[in-house]
Formats: C-alpha cells, sequence, structure tokens
C-alpha cells in the first residue's frame, strides 16, 4: 500500500467530531408527509400530543425517583411497582414522540424544554414519605390523564384516528391501570388482622 492510499484509509475512518449546523426544522412546524391529514389538524395534534409528552416524561423521572426512595414495611412491592410502571411510561413516551414525528412534527425531547411544557408540579427535592409520593404520583396521572382526554377528544373531532387510538388505547388504559395500582396502596387497612 502506497502513503497516499494508507492516509485516505486512515483519515476516512476517524469520526468527524464538534459538528455544528443550522436547526433544519424548528419546534411547532411540520414537515410535509402524505398521510391524508389537513396541515392544521397535524399541527393541532402534534401541539396536544407534546403537552401529554412532557407530562409523561416528568411521571417517567418521578416514578424512577420514587421507585429508588420507597421505604417501610411494603418497600419490595412498591419498590418493583414503580419501576414496572416507570419502564411502561418510558415506552408511552416512545410511542407519543414517534406519533409527533408521524406527523411531521417535532417531539419534545430536552429535559429543559419538557419542563417548559409540563402542568405537573416539580416535587420537592429530597425524599417524602411514602403515602406523600404515591399521591404526588396520583396526582401527576390525574393531570396526564386530563391531558390525555382533551387531546383524544380533539383528534376524534378533527378525524386523527391514529392519535385518538394511540391516546385512548394506549396512554388513557396504561395510566388509568396504574393509578387503581397505585390508589390500592394508599387504602388504610391493617397489615396484621382484621
Amino acid at each position: 500500500m502506497n502513503t497516499e492510499t494508507q492516509h485516505k484509509v486512515h483519515r476516512d475512518s476517524q469520526p468527524v467530531l464538534h459538528q455544528r449546523g443550522e436547526e433544519i426544522q424548528p419546534f411547532g412546524t411540520l414537515r410535509l408527509l402524505p398521510i391524508a391529514l389537513d396541515d392544521g389538524v397535524r399541527a393541532e395534534s402534534t401541539r396536544l400530543l407534546n403537552r401529554v409528552l412532557a407530562d409523561s416524561v416528568i411521571l417517567f423521572s418521578l416514578y424512577k425517583k420514587y421507585h429508588w426512595l420507597m421505604r417501610g414495611h411494603t418497600f419490595y412491592q412498591l419498590h418493583l411497582l414503580l419501576d414496572k410502571h416507570a419502564d411502561e411510561q418510558l415506552a408511552l413516551v416512545d410511542q407519543l414522540a414517534e406519533r409527533v414525528q408521524t406527523l411531521g412534527g417535532v417531539a419534545v425531547g430536552d429535559p429543559r424544554h419538557v419542563a417548559e411544557l409540563t402542568a405537573v408540579p416539580r416535587p420537592p427535592d429530597g425524599a417524602e414519605d411514602v403515602p406523600v409520593m404515591l399521591s404526588r404520583l396520583l396526582d401527576a396521572h390525574e393531570i396526564v390523564i386530563t391531558a390525555i382526554r382533551d387531546a383524544a377528544r380533539r383528534a376524534a373531532d378533527n378525524g386523527d384516528d391514529g392519535t385518538n387510538d394511540l391516546l385512548v388505547s394506549d396512554a388513557l388504559r396504561r395510566n388509568e391501570l396504574q393509578v387503581w395500582f397505585l390508589a390500592e396502596h394508599l387504602v388504610d387497612t391493617s397489615t396484621v388482622r382484621a
């Protein structure tokens, strides 16, 4: 191999680092995709989905935080349950973001941007009593469910069946089921005798 060939192979195998460029699609704009939905419908759906997405990212993060902070006689059960719910929320986050992209929008992804869009209140940075943490999760779920119901109704009214189906069949049903599982841990029953 001559020196020129060696240099070319070496140069072409190197990563091109520290690249910068212009933003190619600003947040809140749409790419043109042939999915038989009016631009106004796609714009409204992406806006509503990004709101649900931001709230869901925060809910996922709360689940992880409280999973780590669990304590007490139900530690093991709640530790596992909250981690399971976090995994399910993360799967929903991905589905919601992919729907935004399918509509031609830009999914909210940066945690700082998520914090600007969410309606879920910020909890204290430290640990709280277990019932308080569970109550905060239930409050966050109610915010998410309210946003889901609103977005699903508007998507249905606009003929955006794909968004409506995702919101009702996946997001709403998953959140309602998680609420039930959490709420049952706040029933004040004796753990020793009836």
